[in-house]
């Protein structure tokens, strides 16, 4: 088939514009994040208090996005993500499901399926057993993939002072 010399100008100023619209978005893409530039790790704790079921559950697939997001990834491969879990938020990684509405024993069962996702993928989770005793929960009913500490503030302060961010999740 044979083209036409303005039919083929047009197409190649087309492939052009099309080329130039690539290489600008994937400039705008890396200059997204400014306060990602220069970075070579990621390293972020979060102080999770979440005691509301359908917002904790939301909260923790916000920050498994956060640590899957292609602008994080740039930065490193790897980054290092801890939960703490503290105060009302040990009630949600309890198998007991005592207490709660069918609706939100749907969002605990979500909750955990997280849980266990983030596990997986290299997430570190922590419980304050302080918090358990505080609100009755049984450190026995915890979910297996969370590792038991005496005190949530004191895995926060030694985690901010190796470098890791302090994300709040209330």
């Amino acid at each position: 088939m044979k083209m036409k010399k303005g039919t083929k100008a047009v197409i190649t100023c087309m492939l052009i514009a099309v080329c130039l619209l690539c290489i600008t978005a994937g400039a705008a893409y890396t200059e997204e994040y400014k306060a990602l530039t220069g970075l070579t790790s990621v390293k972020a704790v979060f102080d999770f208090r979440a005691g509301n079921p359908q917002s904790a559950a939301m909260q923790l697939d916000l920050i498994a996005q956060v640590y899957h997001d292609k602008n994080i990834r740039a930065v490193t491969e790897k980054p290092e993500f801890v939960i703490v879990f503290i105060g009302p938020s040990v009630k949600l990684i309890s198998k007991s499901r005592e207490g709660f509405s069918p609706e939100e024993q749907k969002k605990l069962d979500e909750i955990a399926a997280t849980v266990s996702r983030m596990s997986k993928d290299g997430i570190r989770l922590e419980l304050c057993l302080v918090a358990t005793k505080v609100m009755g929960v049984d450190p026995a009913s915890i979910l297996p993939e969370i590792t038991h500490v005496y005190s949530g503030w004191i895995s926060l302060i030694g985690y901010q002072a190796q470098g890791y961010s302090i994300v709040s999740a209330y």
